[in-house]
């Protein structure tokens, strides 16, 4: 499904940022791989409106992953039987990363990575339930203590087709820099493929991909405001001006084809983002949030960039 070989450029999943439109851009400018929002597996499983139009996905978006996030085995399992159903779903990736405390204290997220045995049997149980083409997990180089190599393991123990390490601890959160070292521990304690994340830009992307001896990478937070780093990253190039603004132009359009009329109001984050490091970025910022429709916002975009 994936082919490693090529070394592909994935986009992380960013709960608020890579929802539809904003991956239909990343793909339409050279991302190989996406995956959809993190998605809580009991949120699934009781079937909430809002959960399921998350798991929706751009004609563009082939392969496609979708991520779960849990802790119960039981309401794993529905939620993986619930998705074997959606044909248009190619993968699942396990959420083993994420710090936030509202996650953490469900024992999910990155609070698995206290408990290797439950996360093994988590995985496990993907693995077992789950007719799609592949299962990966994503996680953090520990929750305190850095033991990516043990985790690493323990995933491909369990059945994990690749897996997915940002580069810090759970207690770092966001701070700090990112160890590669740690991944790189990692990549030589298992033999399934290695996807490097963390801090990655076009100055970095090469030499983090040589350093961690990883076999993908995945950008997260420096493609919001700047979703061109793909295209960057291949092409070994800065975009120009034009080409950013019709790349704006898209997301925006992409936003209230999904959204409709609430696009533009949602797409006032990403100008925020997208304006950053202009001259005049704050008086187009105060524009921009007295937007309320699109025709309005589609004549500050044009004027601005």
């Amino acid at each position: 499904m994936i082919d490693f070989a090529q070394k592909p450029l994935i986009l992380a999943p960013m709960a608020g940022f890579s929802d539809l439109p904003f991956r239909e851009v990343v793909k339409k400018f050279n991302a190989d791989l996406t995956i959809s929002e993190m998605i809580s597996s009991n949120a699934l499983v009781y079937e909430s409106k809002k959960t399921l139009k998350m798991l929706e996905k751009s004609s563009l978006e082939s392969p496609y992953i979708v991520q779960i996030a849990g802790s119960d085995k039981e309401v794993i399992k529905k939620a993986v039987c619930m998705l074997n159903d959606l044909e248009f779903i190619d993968g699942i990736d396990f959420n083993c990363g994420c710090p936030v405390n509202k996650v953490i204290k469900q024992n999910a997220g990155s609070a698995l990575l206290l408990n290797l045995e439950l996360l093994k049997s988590l995985v496990s149980t993907i693995k077992m339930y789950s007719k799609k083409k592949s299962i990966s997990v994503k996680f953090r180089l520990g929750f305190e203590e850095k033991i990516p190599d043990q985790i690493a393991q323990a995933c491909e123990q369990a059945g994990a087709d690749f897996i997915s390490i940002h580069a810090r601890t759970r207690k770092q959160l966001y701070s700090g820099k990112a160890d590669y070292e740690g991944i790189l521990k990692a990549k030589q304690a298992v033999k399934i493929p290695v996807v490097a994340n963390g801090d990655i830009s076009f100055e970095n992307a090469k030499e983090v991909l040589a350093f961690t001896q990883s076999d993908a990478l995945m950008i997260g937070r420096a493609s919001i405001g700047k979703p061109w780093i793909f295209y960057e990253i291949k092409n070994d190039q800065k975009i120009s001006e034009t080409l950013k603004k019709e790349i704006i132009s898209f997301h925006f359009e992409a936003m209230l084809k999904h959204y409709g009329e609430q696009g533009v109001k949602l797409f006032r984050k990403h100008l925020h983002e997208y304006s950053k490091g202009y001259k005049g970025a704050s008086a187009f910022r105060d524009k921009i949030n007295r937007c309320e429709n699109a025709k309005a916002m589609q004549q500050e975009l044009e004027a601005f960039f």
